[in-house]
């Protein structure tokens, strides 16, 4: 399909040098592009593999809510990152300063997923795909 390149979610950050740690350090990003556009304005560009667009009816999203929190948490926002490791990339982002939300839970779907909330209250979910 013709229209579409390329998918950003650009993140608003209290505390940019943490929040670049815990992306580049705890998820293994690399840097794409960087610039400071005013005296005091940063943004960096971390690649972070193919992009994909996931809508969820409320009822839906208050499901996987439970599935991975046991209760909801009714964010409109979350971030479902695939990992290798659930367990060590999640130590990796506390270590970082994010807060779990939830420890590993496998879905009804097979996946193996942790909730975790960056300082900034971004809710993260990643996921490990079975085998």
């Amino acid at each position: 399909m013709a229209g579409v390149h390329e998918v950003r979610v650009a993140l608003t950050v209290r505390d940019f040098d943490a929040a670049v740690r815990l992306y580049r350090e705890g998820l293994g990003l690399d840097v794409e592009a960087a610039f400071e556009n005013t005296p005091d304005g940063r943004v960096i560009i971390l690649p972070a593999g193919r992009a994909t667009i996931e809508l969820l009816n409320s009822a839906q999203a208050d499901f996987v809510d439970e599935v991975e929190t046991g209760g909801v948490v009714g964010s409109p926002f979350r971030l479902a990152i695939g990992v290798a490791n659930t367990d060590e990339t999640g130590r990796r982002l506390q270590s970082l300063g994010a807060r779990v939300v939830h420890g590993p839970v496998v879905t009804p779907w097979g996946d193996r997923n942790m909730r975790l909330e960056t300082p900034d209250g971004v809710q993260i979910t990643l996921f490990q795909r079975p085998g």
